[in-house]
């Protein structure tokens, strides 16, 4: 089967069916997606596909066939550059355990490509689809107005 991951056409050997987060994991080496419930409800799977977000976890992999999966080693154009929602994320001190903030960045970044300039209700209503256990939601959402600033700016959505 051909994916196109992060920018690159690659090809897995796989079941149709198996849940595109263990080929994104086990296949392609890339585990920055986490598994979290298996249920699609905590977030921390969630990858782009075709550049809205998509819970990982339980997408077969067949329905991503030909498609662009965006994870969250694709968002920044090379490895010494970080997309402004990651740059966000360090400068408001985001991540308590870490866990759940990759699908917790990736929700944001499809946000701000949809809202430019969220309210903290447009910020709040995103993110309530994403669980944190360690209750960082006020630094993410100021970490989201950060990133929506720099990328008017002129930082720019890299991914």
């Amino acid at each position: 089967m051909k994916l196109v991951v992060n920018g690159k056409p690659v090809e897995v050997a796989v079941p149709e069916d198996t849940p595109l987060l263990w080929v994104l994991r086990e296949e392609l080496d890339l585990p920055g997606t986490k598994f979290g419930c298996g249920r699609a409800l905590c977030g921390a799977c969630t990858v782009h596909v075709d550049g809205a977000p998509k819970r990982s976890c339980v997408t077969p992999v067949g329905d991503v066939a030909d498609k662009q999966v965006v994870t969250i080693e694709g968002l920044a154009p090379d490895p010494a550059t970080l997309h402004p929602v990651q740059q966000a994320w360090i400068e408001e001190n985001a991540p308590q355990c870490g866990y759940c903030q990759a699908g917790q960045i990736m929700t944001a970044v499809a946000l701000l490509r949809a809202k430019p300039e969220p309210t903290d209700a447009d910020i709040d209503a995103a993110m309530s689809a994403n669980l944190c256990r360690c209750g960082t939601y006020p630094r993410i959402r100021r970490a989201v107005h950060s990133a929506a600033r720099a990328i008017k700016a002129g930082g720019g959505d890299r991914g």
